[in-house]
């Protein structure tokens, strides 16, 4: 009995730890909801294996197996899709902008303001005017920048603009039309572009090749 449990155990774990380098995942506070939903399941099928020592290794091995192509072919297609991934993962969300708190955004998330406090206390700031802008990351961390700092403004990315990040500039699509016109590149050409500064900076798909 006890070594069946044993050799499950070990026999897992070297699979687990297969699976999550086939997922390339690396750290958990980087996992996005998905993730974690996907490594809360994988932990739960483990468990149901090893505490089901007479059956075979074979009923956590193949639903696990199943987990890791799922997640596979979600990340290809959120690769492909900016779309399908904003709808997977969502989008970060700016709950402070230039020193003011975004309470529009804090009660949809239904983030309340001893989250953002505590937040902010665990990167050894006081208070919120100390923040030029926060962000809420897709995996519930709080990205902070101070007043000293310049925050880059995510404008394009993978030849999609965001229209909430223009919005929040006061900008309109026509002004990063024309700016792209200007530079004569074809928004489908754009990697990544961010505002940081009152500059824009482009980087061009044919630039990373």
């Amino acid at each position: 009995m006890y070594y069946i449990i044993i050799f499950k155990t070990i026999l897992l774990y070297f699979f687990i730890v297969l699976a999550y380098r086939i997922m390339g995942k690396k750290e958990v506070g980087k996992l996005s909801i998905i993730d974690l939903i996907v490594s809360i399941l994988i932990a739960e099928l483990a468990a149901i294996s090893i505490e089901q020592y007479e059956s075979s290794i074979l009923i956590s091995v193949i639903p696990i197996l199943c987990l890791v192509i799922i997640e596979v072919l979600f990340s290809y297609v959120g690769l492909k899709s900016p779309k399908w991934r904003k709808m997977i993962e969502g989008t970060p969300i700016v709950i402070i902008k230039d020193g003011k708190l975004n309470f529009e955004a804090m009660k949809k998330l239904r983030y309340s303001l001893d989250d953002l406090i505590s937040q902010l206390r665990e990167q050894s700031i006081k208070s919120i005017e100390e923040v030029n802008y926060a962000v809420l990351e897709n995996n519930g961390k709080l990205s902070v920048f101070e007043k000293e700092t310049e925050y880059p403004l995510p404008i394009i990315m993978d030849g999609q603009i965001d229209y909430n990040v223009l919005k929040d500039m006061n900008k309109n699509k026509d002004w990063i039309y024309n700016i792209l016109k200007k530079n004569k590149i074809e928004l489908e050409n754009v990697f990544y572009a961010f505002y940081t500064k009152n500059k824009t900076y482009i980087i061009k798909k044919d630039e990373l090749n």
